[in-house]
């Protein structure tokens, strides 16, 4: 065998080797971007949308607004 075709066979080899390498990097980032998709996905599920938000707060400002009378009455009956 002559030099020049055991180096073109050693550089097939390597760039072989090189190609193979950056395959499998490409596929584990593809599997990483889709997880991390998902994962974002998931979060967003439990997040509260404004309507829900104000619904809440609303409920509250009900609830508070009844203690604060209950508070009011109970102060004026002492007070007599």
């Amino acid at each position: 065998m002559d030099g020049n075709m055991i180096w073109s066979g050693g550089l097939s080899l390597i760039l072989g080797m090189v190609a193979f390498f950056l395959k499998e990097k490409s596929n584990d980032l593809k599997r990483i971007e889709i997880l991390l998709n998902r994962t974002r996905e998931e979060i967003a599920k439990g997040y509260v949308t404004n309507d829900e938000l104000n619904k809440i707060t609303e409920h509250i400002d009900q609830r508070f607004n009844k203690l604060e009378g209950k508070i009011d009455q109970l102060l004026q009956q002492g007070a007599k």
